[in-house]
């Protein structure tokens, strides 16, 4: 049994397990999926999928008593996707992210569930300042940094995009 961080009306977030690897390879596996996130081909089996829990997101949670968090579907009990935060070495802070099978996007699943994850953090988790990177053209994306409360700090070049950095804080700042 996965344990379970906290819930919305519609959505159980919980911690991944190896038994969701099917799910994971379900909703990473369209191509538009990965379209703006770099992750294009990381995940193109159960395998990949088995690693990816395994070898990220576990031992996020151990590391750090957070990571991506699976969405569950109250209604289905399904895993369409997954939220939360990750530890990114690149910019050596948190980061706040989400994916969803395409058949769910334009629900507000992204929304709800990060809204969920930042009271969650404020309450259980040591973070003070959480990033939200989109690139500029993805304006369904910006559009949910903006609803979670984020601010526009500044813009970068990556991978051929531009990209939009977003900071929200959890503290209040004295």
């Amino acid at each position: 049994m996965s344990k379970i961080l906290t819930e919305t009306q519609r959505l159980i977030i919980r911690e991944f397990n190896l038994d969701d690897a099917q799910a994971v390879y379900h909703f990473n596996a369209p191509e538009e999926v990965n379209r703006f996130t770099g992750d294009a081909g990381i995940c193109s089996s159960i395998e990949d999928a088995e690693n990816i829990i395994r070898d990220i997101w576990l031992a996020e949670y151990k590391k750090y008593s957070y990571g991506r968090w699976a969405v569950v579907l109250k209604e289905t009990s399904e895993v369409i996707g997954f939220c939360g935060f990750k530890n990114d070495s690149r910019i050596n802070a948190v980061d706040i992210g989400y994916r969803f099978h395409p058949v769910h996007w334009g629900r507000g699943y992204a929304t709800e569930s990060n809204q969920a994850c930042i009271e969650y953090a404020k309450q259980h988790l040591d973070l003070d300042q959480v990033f939200g990177d989109a690139v500029a053209e993805n304006l369904s994306s910006i559009n949910v940094l903006l609803k979670l409360g984020m601010s526009y700090i500044s813009q970068y070049q990556e991978d051929g995009f531009t990209v939009n950095r977003y900071e929200i804080f959890l503290k209040s700042k004295i």
